[in-house]
């Protein structure tokens, strides 16, 4: 029995933190870990170098400095952030079913965690808010968005939401280490209490995502509306508007599907979080795990989005691959065609 005992004991392994206390690691193949290594990694250099390039060629290129690139610039921004400080430690907590970095750094990565979760989303808003004004009320936009108010809009959606992040962590909202309520201390979960729950379920999802399927659903009745007046109208002065409208349309279109992918990836998550929330319904950790990743995958696939329907996404990148965006005025190289 002793035997029996000692042997069943060293099967078991234990994650170990700063106060000596313990919890369960879950073990794993070797051929099992190096595949979710080797498919996470690549999920991260995606995250980091695609959203690099949109950060590079809007930052760069003068031609792509519109309101819509500021927003555009600011959702890319929060996804490389993404890829450089919460992937890399998510990974290795995900495989290795442990936190190794202490509970200080815990009380960073969740503050980051929080911060560019909510920026992530309230950009998509606010690029849904710029794309309905901009088919809707083209005189208005024209004459009131403005690089400058845009810039000022993405100012203001960071320092409010580096404050919610704060106020979960700081102001009760994380339970995460409370005794009594975390089942494994020495962790690093973000644990969010009833109240907190709640608000957070409606302000970074529900809210959000009834916003942005309200306004692009306008975008597209009105963008119809427009396409066939355009189509009957024969004189230049037309076609130039043509031009104008099918681009804005064009650009609606592309930021629609970032939106419905951003609502995608997101829906398994929270609904899981409602499900744990509303109805006291246990999900396997695996699952919850899984939905966690497919979440933050989508920090991954905007890029791919830009790639393939943005033009000027694909110019700049062989300027970038050819090293030609090295060359003295590259910045006013033109990427997009004159209306």
């Amino acid at each position: 029995m002793d035997g029996s005992a000692v042997q069943e004991n060293e099967a078991v392994q234990y994650c170990y933190n700063s106060g000596n206390v313990s919890c369960i690691k879950e073990t794993r193949s070797t051929s099992v870990s190096v595949i979710l290594y080797v498919l996470a990694a690549v999920a991260v250099m995606l995250t980091f170098c695609g959203n690099l390039v949109v950060i590079i060629s809007i930052s760069h290129f003068k031609q792509l400095h519109t309101p819509t690139n500021i927003l555009v610039l600011s959702l890319a921004t929060a996804d490389f952030l993404v890829g450089v400080l919460i992937m890399p430690f998510m990974v290795i907590q995900s495989i290795e079913t442990c936190w190794y970095f202490g509970n200080e750094f815990c009380v960073i990565y969740s503050v980051f965690l929080c911060l560019l979760t909510e920026t992530s989303i309230i950009n998509l808003v606010i690029i849904a808010v710029d794309r309905y004004i901009a088919i809707c009320n083209p005189l208005l936009y024209s004459s009131k968005v403005t690089v400058r108010v845009a810039s000022v809009c993405v100012a203001i959606v960071w320092v409010l939401n580096f404050s919610y992040g704060c106020g979960i962590i700081f102001c009760g909202g994380n339970t995460e280490g409370v005794i009594g309520i975390d089942p494994c201390p020495g962790d690093c979960l973000l644990v969010l209490s009833s109240s907190w729950g709640t608000a957070d379920l409606v302000l970074s999802f529900i809210l959000p995502v009834s916003i942005m399927v309200t306004l692009y659903s306008k975008i597209f009745i009105v963008a119809r509306r427009h396409a066939r007046a355009i189509s009957s109208q024969q004189s230049t002065l037309v076609d130039r508007a043509k031009l104008s409208k099918k681009s804005e349309r064009k650009a609606a279109k592309t930021l629609g599907i970032v939106v419905a992918v951003f609502i995608l990836c997101w829906l398994p998550f929270y609904t899981c979080t409602l499900l744990n929330q509303f109805i006291d319904f246990s999900i396997p950790s695996v699952v919850s795990c899984a939905f966690l990743w497919l979440a933050y995958i989508n920090s991954s696939l905007n890029p791919i989005i830009y790639a393939l329907f943005y033009p000027w996404f694909q110019r700049s990148l062989k300027l970038m691959i050819t090293f030609k965006i090295c060359n003295s005025g590259s910045s006013i190289f033109k990427l997009l065609p004159e209306n």
